[in-house]
């Protein structure tokens, strides 16, 4: 019997992997597959490019990385329906996601010498006849292993400030979004002919497995906690640095003197946006009691207006076909064990799409509040007090996002989300603001892309010490004497030895 192919499985024939629509199964492009030698031999090459990229300077990169900013910007729309074709979503949301991607390239390219360069750093007393320098140096080859679900904005968050940073990259996009990856390094090769500076490598998950262990100087991936702990274990076979950012089940915060109108849209907007395939989507809600009720209607309200469907609808289809079976189990899961549908519920999935549904009163310990679902649900649940909120929100091993809603303690709040960012009074606003970082803790991984520290992870910190002048307490040679030693005891407790 032969099995039946659901549309958006990705297939190998021939050699070539082939992309189709979540929504219609028509093909959106194929691409070859990459052998583990194939593998190597671009890793090998992208070092040679490497050094010709590194060589160019900040200058040079800038300018570069520059052309491919407005190229991006001038074809937007062409890759937006090539976003739709392949993954499903939405064109708006499509475009809204390149335009983020637009910024992160620009901010790159224009602040990787300031972050970046050489610089001078002062020196301390007992080594005061040292000058002291700090610059950031290219690690060589990065290999970013890219997820389906933001399949430009993910990837170009690390390979944007890696080729800042003076490095070459290594692509591996998802096998269900490799044509949108194609495109990304097709159109870089337009404004950089000379070298394969950005280059890709197809296939399933193998592909992933042999660019790890293909001899990059660092790897970052985006995508599944479990799959996180596997690049992991590939890459410390030879000790290979990674970036990991993983899995989310981020929750939001509702205070008692929130807005809650703005609450009702953000959480609607962070749950429901990309069919809920967001890793930092509202998949959680804290309430506090006084406002839970009035919450839970304009939730209800505003998420039984969206529309769902194949061509211009608010919520698309699911890309990934399996994840229609998690969906489905943490649906029932939550009403078996006591939770309520204010809005969808078991019929809500009509593979390949799934309407909006709204859970209230889940218990803690359900699947739907404890596992990533990576789909339009959302859980309400009531609280005594912020407190009790920041205790559920805080209960998970996941870390990524987060989000509050209110005025006099919001702020206070966020803070004491145990989670890599946050957001006061609105959601997902970190993933775009190009000069913060962006990244978890706990199982939502490691590392940070975007913003300053997204540049300085992907570059060696190399530090330089120069003498300028004689030593007068002398210490780092065997010619001082014990006179010398006494000065410096003497020194050090004047310094340091007091108050």
């Amino acid at each position: 019997m032969t099995a039946v192919r659901l549309p958006g499985t990705p297939v190998i024939e021939g050699g070539h992997l082939i992309s189709t629509s979540p929504a219609t199964g028509g093909e959106a492009g194929r691409v070859p597959v990459a052998t583990p030698a194939d593998v190597e031999h671009a890793v090998e090459r992208a070092r040679a490019a490497g050094q010709w990229w590194a060589g160019l300077g900040f200058t040079g990169r800038r300018e570069r990385l520059l052309r491919w900013r407005r190229l991006i910007a001038q074809r937007m729309e062409q890759l937006a329906e090539l976003v739709h074709a392949e993954g499903g979503k939405p064109v708006a949301d499509g475009l809204v996601e390149i335009l983020t991607a637009v910024e992160h390239v620009d901010w790159a390219a224009r602040n990787a010498r300031r972050v970046l360069g050489p610089r001078r750093v002062r020196s301390r007393l007992i080594l005061a006849e040292f000058s002291a320098h700090l610059e950031y140096q290219p690690h060589g080859v990065v290999g970013v292993i890219g997820p389906w679900n933001y399949p430009v904005l993910t990837p170009i968050g690390s390979a944007a400030y890696a080729l800042a940073a003076g490095n070459a990259v290594v692509f591996k996009p998802s096998e269900y979004t490799p044509v949108v990856g194609q495109w990304l390094v097709d159109s870089f090769a337009e404004v950089v002919p000379e070298q394969p500076v950005f280059a890709t490598v197809h296939g399933l998950g193998d592909v992933g497995a042999a660019l790890c262990r293909a001899g990059v100087d660092k790897l970052a991936f985006t995508g599944s906690t479990a799959t996180a702990k596997k690049v992991m274990a590939a890459c410390a076979e030879s000790l290979t640095p990674v970036l990991l950012e993983a899995g989310g089940k981020d929750a939001m915060i509702v205070d008692s003197d929130a807005d809650l109108d703005a609450a009702a849209e953000a959480a609607v907007w962070g749950a429901m946006t990309n069919a809920g395939q967001t890793c930092i989507g509202i998949e959680r809600v804290y309430a506090v009691q006084p406002v839970f009720d009035a919450f839970v209607d304009k939730v209800v309200e505003r998420a039984g207006r969206l529309t769902v469907g194949p061509e211009d609808a608010d919520v698309g289809p699911i890309t990934m076909p399996s994840q229609l079976d998690v969906i489905r189990r943490h649906i029932d899961d939550a009403l078996a064990r006591g939770g309520r549908a204010a809005l969808g519920g078991p019929d809500a999935v009509q593979p390949p799409y799934v309407r909006p549904t709204v859970l209230v009163d889940v218990p803690e310990d359900s699947a739907a509040v404890r596992e990533e679902t990576f789909g339009p649900t959302l859980t309400v649940n009531p609280v005594r007090d912020v407190d009790e909120a920041i205790a559920r929100a805080n209960a998970l091993p996941y870390g990524l996002g987060g989000s509050v809603f209110g005025r006099r303690r919001a702020v206070a709040i966020a803070r004491r989300l145990r989670s890599g960012m946050a957001s006061v009074n609105s959601t997902l606003t970190f993933a775009g603001m190009s000069t913060l970082p962006f990244g978890g803790v706990g199982e939502s991984g490691f590392g940070r892309i975007h913003g300053e520290d997204g540049l300085r992870e992907f570059g060696r910190a190399k530090a330089v010490t120069r003498r300028r002048a004689r030593s007068l307490l002398p210490s780092t040679t065997f010619e001082r004497t014990p006179a010398d030693v006494a000065r410096l005891v003497k020194a050090v407790k004047m310094l340091y030895g007091r108050g």
